[in-house]
C-alpha cells in the first residue's frame, strides 16, 4: 500500500481553520484528536486494518504537534503563529509519508530555521522619508545614517531613485559611480528572497529604468529571482511587468525572460479581469506572440462590454498596427461605437477612421457618426488633421459629400499655412474618390499655385502620383505634365541598365548614345538588333496589401520605361530574398534576362 500524504487540506475535513486556530481552541482539538477521532476511525475500520492502524499512527502524531503548540504559541508573536502553521504542515506530511523520521525536539526550533515571508511591518520612520524625499541625495543618506531597513527599504529606495532620475536622466551616470548606490543595490540583492512580489516587479522595473549595465549582477539576479517566482505572481503582476518593462527587455537582451513572461501571459490569459488589462497587453506585447494575441482577442470580445471610446480606440489601432483584421471583434467594437452614447474626441475620431482605413473594414453607420462628429469638429482641425481625414476616409472609398466640402473650404481658409505634402494627400484623396468640391476654380488655383515652385520638391513618387490625381480630376496643366514626362524624371526609376546585341553579349554602355539621359557620353548609333534591358527592383511598399499586383504610381513607372524602349526585367523582394548564394543570384538574373528577351522576339 502506499503510505499515506497528510496535508491541511486533508485536515480541513475534520476542522476547516486548521491553520488559523487561536489558543483556546487547542485543548478542544487535543481531546477530540485523543479520544473521539481516534476511536471514531477505529469504530469504522476493524483493527487490523492497515489504514485503522497508520490512522492511529497518525492521530497520535497530531496529538503531539497539537500539545507542543499549546506550550510554544502564547509566548510567540503574530508572525511566528503563522510561521508555526507552515512549519505544522511541513512536519505532518513529512512525518506521514517517511516512517523513519522523528518528530523533532521542539517547535521552535523549526520557526527559527523555516524560511518563511513575514507580514509586511508597520509603517516605520524611514517609509515616510522615502516618499517624501525630492533628491537622490537624500535617499541615499539612509544608507548608513543609523535607520533600521527590513527586507523592502532598499528596494523601495531604488525605486524612488528611479522616479526622480526620470526627471534628470543625465544624472543618472554619475548615480551609478556613487559607492552608496553601489553598498544599496549589493543591500537589496542581499534580501532579495524576502522582498515582496509587487515590490520585486516594480525593483526590476526601476533598474531598467536607471540603464544599468548589462553585465550587471544585481540586474541579473533579480531577473532570475523574476522568472523562479514567475507562477506565484499575480496576473496584475504579469500584465506590469508586460507594460513597463517589454521595451527594456529586448533592449537589455533578455530573451529568455520575456519569453517566459509571454508563455503565462498566454496560458493565464483566462485571470484577466479588466478592460485596461487586456488593452496594455495587447499594445504593448500582443505582437510579440501570435498564441497570446489571439487570446487577447477571445478576451476583448468577452469584455468588450466594459470598454470606454479610449480602450476601443487603442485596440482598433493595435490590430491595424499589426495588420490584423478580426472580423468578429471588429463588428463588437462597431456596435458599441453605434449604440452607446460615447462622446468622441477628435483625436479619437481621426485614430478610428486611420484603423478602419488600413484594415479595410467597412461598417456604414460607424463611418455616418465618424462623419457627422468630424463636421462638428471641423473649425479646430488643423491642416495636416484635414489631410489625415481625407486621406483615411478615401482608403474606405467613403465619401460624404458635406465633410468633403467642409474640407475643401477649410484649405482655402488656411491656404497659406497649408504645406505642399498636407495639400497633396488632399488632391489625391479627391482624385480615389472622383470628388469635385463646389468652388473647384478657386481650391485648385492655390494647388497650382503651390505645386509652381514646389513641385522639383517632392519625391519622385509622389510627384507622379500628383499628376496623376489631377490627370483623373481633368485639372492638370502642361507644365505639370511635362515635369514628370521629361527624360531626365524617368531615369529617377531606372535601377540599373544593360546593353546587349545580337549575340546576348554585353555592350558598354558609355560607347552608345542613350536618348534617355540628359547628358549621354557616347555617340555611336546603337548596332542594329541591339536591345536595352531595364532592371527594375520592387521592394514589399512597393505591392498592394496581401497582393503580388504593384501599387498604380509603381506600374505606371514601370510602363513608362517599356514606353522609354527599354525590355523591363522585374527583381520583386519575394524572389530575391530566396536567393542565398552569389551564384544563385547571378543564374537568376541570367534567367530573367533570356526570358524578357524570348518574349520581345516571340511578338
Amino acid at each position: 500500500m502506499e503510505r499515506l500524504a497528510v496535508t491541511a487540506s486533508h485536515l480541513s475535513c475534520f476542522f476547516p481553520k486548521f491553520v488559523n486556530w487561536e489558543l483556546p481552541l487547542h485543548h478542544t482539538l487535543l481531546s477530540f484528536f485523543s479520544s473521539g477521532l481516534r476511536n471514531h476511525l477505529l469504530g469504522v475500520l476493524p483493527p487490523c486494518h492497515p489504514v485503522a492502524t497508520m490512522a492511529a499512527h497518525l492521530v497520535k502524531r497530531c496529538t503531539c504537534l497539537l500539545r507542543e503548540a499549546t506550550c510554544v504559541v502564547p509566548a510567540m508573536s503574530p508572525a511566528g503563529r503563522l510561521r508555526l502553521a507552515r512549519v505544522a504542515h511541513r512536519t505532518l506530511t513529512s512525518s506521514a509519508t517517511s516512517p523513519s523520521s522523528h518528530f523533532p525536539a521542539s517547535l521552535t526550533e523549526l520557526v527559527e530555521r523555516e524560511p518563511v515571508f513575514t507580514p509586511y511591518p508597520g509603517r516605520q520612520e524611514v517609509d515616510w522619508l522615502i516618499e517624501k524625499a525630492t533628491r537622490p541625495e537624500e535617499l541615499l543618506e539612509l544608507i548608513g545614517g543609523g535607520h533600521s531597513l527590513h527586507q523592502n527599504h532598499a528596494a523601495h529606495i531604488l525605486i524612488q531613485l528611479s522616479r526622480l532620475l526620470s526627471e534628470k536622466p543625465e544624472n543618472k551616470a554619475s548615480l551609478t559611480q556613487d559607492a552608496r548606490f553601489q553598498q544599496l543595490l549589493h543591500l537589496a540583492n542581499s534580501q532579495i528572497t524576502s522582498i515582496w512580489h509587487g515590490t520585486l516587479v516594480k525593483l526590476l522595473r526601476s533598474l531598467y529604468a536607471l540603464a544599468l549595465p548589462k553585465t550587471c549582477k544585481e540586474l541579473r539576479s533579480v531577473e532570475q529571482e523574476v522568472r523562479w517566482r514567475m507562477r506565484r505572481l499575480k496576473y496584475k503582476h504579469l500584465a506590469f511587468l508586460a507594460e513597463s518593462s517589454t521595451t527594456y527587455m529586448q533592449e537589455q537582451d533578455s530573451q529568455e525572460l520575456l519569453a517566459e513572461l509571454l508563455v503565462h501571459l498566454e496560458r493565464r490569459w483566462t485571470e484577466i479581469e479588466d478592460g485596461r488589462t487586456v488593452v496594455a497587453i495587447m499594445m504593448k506585447v500582443g505582437h510579440l506572440s501570435e498564441p497570446l494575441m489571439n487570446r487577447l482577442e477571445d478576451k476583448c470580445l468577452e469584455l468588450v462590454e466594459q470598454f470606454g471610446p479610449d480602450d476601443l480606440r487603442k485596440v482598433l489601432l493595435t490590430l491595424a498596427a499589426q495588420n490584423r483584421r478580426s472580423v468578429p471583434l471588429l463588428r463588437a467594437i462597431s456596435y458599441h461605437l453605434v449604440q452607446k452614447p460615447f462622446t468622441l474626441t477628435k483625436g479619437t475620431l481621426m485614430d478610428l477612421a486611420y484603423a478602419y482605413g488600413k484594415l479595410n473594414f467597412h461598417q456604414t453607420q460607424v463611418f455616418q457618426r465618424l462623419a457627422a462628429d468630424l463636421l462638428s469638429h471641423m473649425p479646430s482641425l488643423t491642416p495636416s488633421e484635414v489631410a489625415r481625414c481625407a486621406k483615411s476616409l478615401a482608403l474606405l472609398k467613403w465619401l460624404n459629400l458635406p465633410l468633403f466640402e467642409a474640407f475643401a473650404q477649410h484649405i482655402l481658409n488656411t491656404a497659406q499655412d497649408i504645406t505642399l505634402q498636407h495639400l497633396c494627400n488632399v488632391v489625391l484623396a479627391f482624385a480615389r474618390l472622383n470628388f469635385h468640391p463646389e468652388q473647384e476654380d478657386r481650391f485648385f488655383s492655390v494647388v497650382h499655385e503651390k505645386l509652381v515652385s514646389e513641385l522639383a520638391d517632392l519625391s519622385p513618387a509622389l510627384q507622379v502620383d500628383v499628376v496623376w490625381a489631377l490627370c483623373v480630376l481633368q485639372q492638370v496643366q502642361e507644365a505639370e505634365l511635362r515635369a514628370v514626362l521629361s527624360s531626365d524624371f524617368h531615369t529617377q526609376f531606372l535601377d540599373a541598365e544593360v546593353l546587349l546585341d545580337t549575340e546576348g553579349q554585353f555592350l558598354n554602355l558609355r560607347d552608345f548614345v542613350a536618348p534617355h539621359l540628359a547628358q549621354a557620353t557616347g555617340s555611336r548609333p546603337l548596332p542594329p538588333g541591339a536591345k536595352r534591358l531595364a532592371f527594375l527592383r520592387w521592394e514589399f511598399p512597393n505591392f498592394n496589401s496581401r497582393s503580388k499586383d504593384l501599387l498604380g504610381r509603381f506600374f505606371l513607372a514601370r510602363r513608362h520605361v517599356l514606353a522609354a524602349g527599354f525590355l523591363v526585367v522585374d527583381v520583386p523582394y519575394y524572389e530575391w530574398l530566396e536567393l542565398k548564394s552569389e551564384w544563385q543570384k547571378g543564374a537568376y538574373l541570367k534567367d530573367k534576362m533570356r526570358k524578357a528577351v524570348a518574349e520581345e522576339l516571340a511578338k
